[in-house]
């Protein structure tokens, strides 16, 4: 079994992230990283699109999750993102990080 492994960088990223006042009124940046694994025998044999994990809607998912979402928790928004990055039947492993690069700017 061959694994192949799609990996999403440095995703950027803007929405309401914390619990403090200012954070409540004021989006933020979130920076966003996933790993993605899934066994990909057929689709290197095939060269097909309809065999392969589509992450183009996977990171648009995402996108469309951080973008309309509000967030107290850094946490919330991770485990949310990472059940968008397993919502395949055929993925077998994922991780995702987030980063909020400017957090001490609202402490």
């Amino acid at each position: 079994m061959h694994t192949a492994i799609i990996n999403i960088k440095n995703l950027r990223l803007r929405t309401y992230i914390g619990f403090n006042p200012e954070e409540l009124q004021k989006q933020q940046d979130v920076v966003i990283n996933a790993e993605i694994h899934y066994p990909a025998d057929i689709a290197m044999t095939s060269d097909n699109q309809k065999d392969a994990v589509n992450y183009k809607i996977i990171t648009k998912n995402m996108i469309q999750l951080v973008e309309n979402g509000h967030f107290k928790l850094l946490e919330k928004l991770a485990a949310d993102l990472l059940t968008v990055a397993c919502d395949h039947s055929d993925i077998t492993y994922a991780k995702v990080s987030v980063d909020k690069p400017h957090a001490l700017r609202f402490a």
